[in-house]
């Protein structure tokens, strides 16, 4: 449910849609970690301005917490394009 909510609201947000990709990693029984790849010119637009986006996503996320014990670490890393030669 979490997962599907990061994945969709960043589609609305960067340019390159088709390059997001989602992964989660348990880190112990009571953390996952959500990792969202994304194309390089679009990390900035996930971040914001000052972390407000990323912040943003975050705070609704900890909304989920109330329904369950489970607390949620996001990360979003840059995937490069390959340069044409």
């Amino acid at each position: 449910m979490v997962e599907d909510f990061v994945l969709s609201y960043s589609k609305l947000i960067v340019k390159y849609p088709e390059v997001l990709k989602l992964e989660t990693q348990r880190v112990d029984e009571t953390l996952d970690e959500i990792i969202l790849y994304a194309d390089a010119e679009d990390v900035g637009k996930l971040i914001g301005k000052e972390g407000k986006m990323i912040n943003a996503i975050k705070t609704l996320i900890s909304g989920c917490k109330a329904k369950g014990s489970k607390n949620y670490r996001v990360s979003i890393k840059a995937v490069w394009k390959k340069s044409l030669c």
